[in-house]
């Protein structure tokens, strides 16, 4: 019997939406050959990361293993797939393979990097084959909210894989490839041994809608429409953004394009081939010249992004455009869990402001990019597979999809981050637990989610701050100690300055205090800040972060 095995190991974004990482290994244990799918991104959020700029898997246990991997494969080019390849290609060093539309805006990414562009070899669709150490790996065309998407056809020495990526079954998706059921019925025929696949809308029942299906309600709105129409979606869904710019432009009006990520992923898509070609834009600065009800502005930040320009207009000016009472703003776009309030704060904001704001509560102005449950049992009988590993979504997401398996009699498992599946038998199971983590990219700088930085700036802005700031000269105070608060109420229960109390607090305790103790910083720092605390939960009821600054003359 052989000794070799076929792993799958999510890194990211299994138990998560977002920060899409997955390794699939093959030969003896502790010696396999990897392939590693995705390398994306998730973004922060105040309450949990705040000032932190973007979010990406830990890839240590992979970069101590990165002389045994054979190639990244980047399924398609959302920023939770793509995004973290910059930050992480100096630890990983595997040759990148995706296709022309992806690769475009990948090698941007490392360009940031200073990564030279041959390191993103441009893939052909299937039946191109790449051989990686011993997996030979296809791209599958699937129909998804972005140009290009491609599942991943991986033939290992035990079996067929299938990793479906981000995908829905739309037969006319007007920008990308449609689903095709005969291809997909092609590459099943020889049996297919897992099915790795989406599980972002097993919840939604009904069967899932065309990109196509839009275009008559949008271009209804915005005719109707008296005023400037502004419309934010997903920069990257190019179908979307050209649906709104030839409705735009079929009322009359001049199209401008706002954001750097509108106007990139247009200009992928032309200069790749996808878009065969976009109605006439404006800059920014023409458009202040245009009629208000002559004009239609294409912006970013449909998921309430503080720098988009969707917010940025909320909060007064972008570019030098305002908006004014009765124009009309189109939310052509789901909001992603989690980004609830930041699009919330966006639309009250509009309100303020006059602007008429239509979202997609009546479901006319948006469709999915992933399949819904109807449409995944779909794909569970056009590929037959024996197994099925849930992945791309929430806890909630890979259980449901779990249980709709075991309903078919299909063998599957919930794998989140960090659990290695074993899928060379007959049934996955798991073959161990892998420590997984994030990292975070803190302006320039990448920390470990566990390093203590952004937890310390939790309860600095939970807690407020004090430096306490002593001098001692021959283990003698000099002078009274001072203190600086940031953070923090002015006056408290005594309706005294609480920097006057603190002051006076940690002065008498200095005059009190024995030569042991003003010889030991270590102890005298303890001290001062227990006394800080103290009198600080006294005062206003809260204990802050203290930090104490020992001067010593001698």
């Amino acid at each position: 019997m052989s000794s070799n095995r076929l792993i799958y190991l999510p890194l990211g974004g299994a138990g998560e939406v977002g920060m899409n990482c997955y390794v699939y290994g093959y030969g003896p244990e502790g010696k396999e050959r990897f392939i590693v799918v995705d390398l994306g991104v998730t973004f922060p959020d105040m309450d949990s990361s705040p000032g932190v700029d973007l979010i990406f898997p830990d890839v240590e246990w992979l970069e101590a293993r990165k002389n045994r991997i054979d190639g990244v494969f980047i399924t398609h080019a959302h920023e939770d797939h793509v995004g973290a390849i910059g930050h992480t290609f100096s630890k990983l060093g595997a040759p990148i393979f995706t296709r022309a539309f992806t690769a475009n805006i990948a090698r941007r990414k490392l360009d940031e990097y200073g990564v030279d562009p041959s390191a993103v070899t441009t893939v052909s669709a299937y039946p191109e084959t790449i051989t990686a150490g011993t997996f030979e790996v296809s791209f599958v065309p699937i129909s998804h909210s972005i140009p290009e998407s491609s599942a991943l056809l991986i033939d290992t020495p035990v079996g067929r894989l299938i990793h479906t990526g981000d995908f829905k079954l739309d037969p006319d998706p007007l920008v990308g490839e449609a689903w095709d059921p005969v291809l997909w019925t092609e590459i099943s025929k020889p049996g297919v041994k897992a099915l790795i696949c989406d599980s972002t809308n097993v919840f939604s029942k009904d069967a899932g809608r065309s990109e196509s299906s839009l275009a008559p309600n949008i271009r209804g709105l915005i005719e109707s429409a008296d005023q400037m129409v502004i419309a934010t979606t997903f920069a990257s869904n190019v179908a979307r953004v050209k649906t709104l710019a030839e409705a735009g432009r079929a009322a009359g009006r001049s199209i401008c394009l706002m954001g750097r990520a509108m106007q990139r992923m247009v200009q992928a898509a032309l200069e790749t081939g996808v878009l065969a070609d976009f109605p006439p834009t404006i800059g920014p600065e023409d458009a202040l010249d245009v009629p208000r009800g002559n004009l239609m502005l294409l912006v970013t930040g449909s998921q309430g992004e503080r720098r988009a320009a969707s917010a940025q207009l909320a909060n007064g000016k972008y570019r030098g455009m305002t908006l004014k009472e009765g124009d009309l703003f189109l939310f052509s776009s789901k909001t992603i869990p989690g980004n609830e309030r930041g699009v919330i704060r966006i639309i009250n904001q509009l309100s303020e402001l006059g602007v008429d704001v239509v979202d997609d509560a009546s479901g006319q102005y948006h469709v999915s990019g992933h399949a819904n449950r109807p449409d995944l049992e779909v794909m569970h009988d056009t590929v037959a597979p024996q197994i099925v590993v849930p992945m791309h979504g929430e806890h909630r997401h890979l259980r449901e999809h779990h249980k709709l398996c075991q309903s078919k009699g299909l063998q599957s498992i919930v794998a989140v981050n960090g659990t290695m599946v074993d899928l060379t038998g007959n049934a996955p199971k798991v073959a161990e637990f892998v420590e997984t983590g994030r990292t975070y990219l803190d302006g320039s700088t990448q920390i470990g989610a566990l390093d203590g930085v952004v937890r310390n700036r939790i309860r600095m802005a939970l807690n407020g701050h004090v430096m306490v700031n002593v001098i001692l000269d021959e283990d003698e105070p000099l002078g009274e100690p001072w203190c600086e608060l940031m953070g923090l109420p002015e006056v408290g229960e005594s309706r005294v300055p609480l920097v006057d109390i603190l002051e006076e607090d940690l002065h008498q305790f200095l005059m009190r205090a024995g030569g042991k103790t003003l010889r030991d910083d270590a102890k005298l720092e303890d001290e001062l800040r227990k006394i800080t605390r103290r009198t600080s939960q006294s005062e206003i009821g809260k204990k802050p972060e203290v930090t104490v600054i020992i001067s010593r003359l001698n």
